[in-house]
Parts: structure tokens; sequence; C-alpha cells
């Protein structure tokens, strides 16, 4: 009797361990499609680059303009580590990726023309699309200087203490030390930093280049570049006849007036996303 009579007891404890297990796996469902939304969402806020951030980069395609075709992929890296926002940072090595739009014969005397955009970032693990234009290209001689001491070091002196100049003209005093500007030697314009530097782009007087964009006026990783930098230095025959800030908005456009003209691998550029 006692056995017979204890089934019922038993079913009912069975049932409810089936109906508290139900309800477990359905809030364990919840709150897995709730932490992926969460990191989804997290990762679409870390994978956006902010509007007017300025992104160093080194050219790892060699091109000559004159045999450039349309559809050419081109390559860089990110030169320096790029501080985004709430300690997000664009690491250096950050893969680039670009192509050549169209190109345009020299026949009416105003130089062989190449469009091109940098269109794609490799960050967190994918593609990001990105639009960009073109502040300063510099050659990959000019970029090396950038990293030379203006003078020989002195017995006894640190080599990371000795004085470097920027592709542009700015000085920068050492490791971690400041940056003055080309325009005015007292005018502290920024920091130096590991692998670069942290300062605020400025408008150079004479030229389209613009200091503060889309409201971000925070310092900038200019790398080996000055804050006023802006333009071609050191690729003889080069200009940038479109840098891509407006119509059509993300497309540079190049234009040499020989035929030798390349970007080679090495080269520097700033890149702004726009």
């Amino acid at each position: 009797m006692n056995d017979r009579g204890s089934h019922p007891r038993r079913n009912d404890c069975f049932g409810l361990a089936l109906l508290a297990l139900a309800i477990f796996m359905g809030a364990m469902a919840v709150y897995g499609q709730t932490q992926t939304s969460t990191s989804s969402s997290s990762n679409s806020r870390e994978s956006k680059v902010t509007p007017g951030t300025i992104v160093p980069a080194v050219l790892h395609t060699s091109l000559s303009l004159h045999k450039c075709k349309p559809g050419q992929e081109v390559f860089a890296t990110v030169a320096q580590d790029v501080p985004i926002a709430n300690a997000v940072k664009i690491r250096k090595g950050t893969e680039i990726k670009g192509h050549i739009v169209a190109v345009t014969p020299n026949t009416n005397g105003t130089g062989q023309r190449v469009s091109m955009q940098f269109d794609k970032i490799y960050w967190n693990g994918q593609w990001i699309p990105i639009v960009t234009d073109l502040r300063a290209v510099a050659s990959s001689l000019e970029v090396m200087q950038a990293h030379v001491p203006d003078e020989a070091p002195n017995e006894g002196s640190p080599y990371e203490w000795l004085q470097t100049t920027q592709v542009g003209g700015d000085s920068v005093y050492g490791q971690k030390g400041q940056v003055m500007s080309a325009d005015d030697p007292s005018q502290v314009v920024g920091k130096s930093v590991p692998g670069g530097v942290l300062v605020r782009a400025s408008a150079k007087e004479g030229t389209k280049c613009r200091g503060e964009a889309d409201g971000n006026n925070g310092p900038q990783a200019l790398w080996v570049f000055s804050s006023g930098a802006c333009g071609v230095y050191g690729v003889d025959g080069l200009s940038i006849v479109h840098a891509g800030r407006t119509d059509p908005i993300g497309t540079i456009i190049l234009s040499s007036n020989a035929d030798n003209v390349k970007l080679r691998d090495g080269d520097g550029l700033l890149l702004r996303v726009y």
C-alpha cells in the first residue's frame, strides 16, 4: 500500500522538475539573445571610425601612374595607433584597402590623372566600409628622414632624446617630448608618443586642408607628419588635383606631368575619414 500510494507524489515531483527545467532553458535562451544583441551593438559602435579622424598610413602597393588600371587594388596599413573614442584605438598595422576608380590619359595637357579610393579597413575582425580624403602624401625618403635626428648624438646623449623634424617642418623634442609648430617655434602643438605624435591638425594658410573637421578637434595621430602638413612631399611631378573632400566625396584624384611618376611601397599617406 505504501509503495502504491507513493507513485502520485513521485510523478508530481517529476512534473515540477520538468517545468522548472523548461523555465530555466527558456530564460537562458532569452539571456543568450540579449547578450548577442548587446555584443553586436557594442561591436557596431566600436567598429565605427569617428568622422574627422585622421589615419596615417604606409602604402604597400607601388603604382606607376601611367600604368594604373581601373579596378586595380591598392593596399596600405595604419602607421600609428589611432585613438578614436572611449579608449578605443585603431592599432598600428591595421589593413586598409583601396582601388583604382578611373584613369584619364594625358591628352589635353593636364597630365595623366588617376582616381582612387581608400574605402575599407580591417577592424575588429571584419572589413569596415569607410570614406576617406587625402590630406598629404610623402615619399618613403621623406618618411625616413623624419626619423633621423637633426644633429648627431653627443657622447652620453640618449638617442631617444634627440630632436627630429616632421614632414612639413614641425620639431619633435625626443620621445615623449613636445612637438613645436613649424610656423611658430614657440607654439606647442602636441606631444610625441610611441610610434608617432598626437597633435591638433591645423589649416595651413594657402592650402585647402582643414584643421578640425566634423567637430573632431582632439589631438590626431599624425605619425611623421606636421600639424599643418598638406599636399605632396618628395614625389616630383605628382599633385593632388582632388582630395576627396567635395563631390565626388571619397574619390582622390592624382595628376602626374611625366611618365615615370610613381607612388612606392613605403610612401606615407594622411587619410581623413569623412
